[in-house]
C-alpha cells in the first residue's frame, strides 16, 4: 500500500471501511469483526438494558490498518465510532493523537465517503493555524 497522509474510517459493529487517500489517489481496506453481532440492543426492560460493545480484537485490527495515517477522520452511524475512539484512548494513544475528527455519517458509498472526507480535511486545514 502506498503511504497516504490522510485516512477516513467508516465504522459500525459489522465492518470498518478504511480509505487512505491523497488529493488524487485512494486505497481501501475492509475489516470485519471475527464475531459480528446479530442484535446490538437488548429489548426494553431487559436485565442489561444497554447495547453490546464491539470486540476489542476488531478495534485492534482497525487501529493497525490506520497505523500509517497521519490524520484520521472517524465516521459512522452508531456508537461503534465512539467505542473505537475509547479503545484508542486506552490502547493506542499515539494513534488517537492523529484523530482530527469524529463525525456521524449514515451508510454511504465509498465514493461519497471519500468525497466527504476530502472536504472535511480541506475545511479542517483552513481552521488550523498556519505556520509561516
Amino acid at each position: 500500500m502506498t503511504a497516504h497522509y490522510h485516512a477516513v474510517v467508516w465504522i459500525d459493529h459489522h465492518e470498518a471501511r478504511i480509505i487512505h487517500f491523497s488529493a488524487d489517489a485512494s486505497e481501501e481496506t475492509i475489516v470485519h469483526p471475527a464475531h459480528p453481532p446479530r442484535h446490538l440492543h437488548h429489548t426494553v426492560g431487559s436485565a442489561a438494558g444497554t447495547h453490546l460493545a464491539g470486540e476489542p480484537e476488531f478495534y485492534r485490527r482497525v487501529a493497525s490498518a490506520l497505523a500509517e495515517a497521519q490524520e484520521i477522520l472517524v465516521a459512522g452511524p452508531s456508537t461503534a465510532k465512539t467505542e473505537f475512539v475509547k479503545y484508542l484512548h486506552r490502547h493506542a494513544p499515539p494513534l488517537l493523537d492523529r484523530v482530527v475528527g469524529v463525525e456521524t455519517v449514515a451508510p454511504v458509498t465509498d465514493h461519497r465517503l471519500l468525497a466527504e472526507a476530502r472536504d472535511f480535511f480541506i475545511k479542517a486545514d483552513r481552521m488550523r493555524s498556519q505556520r509561516g
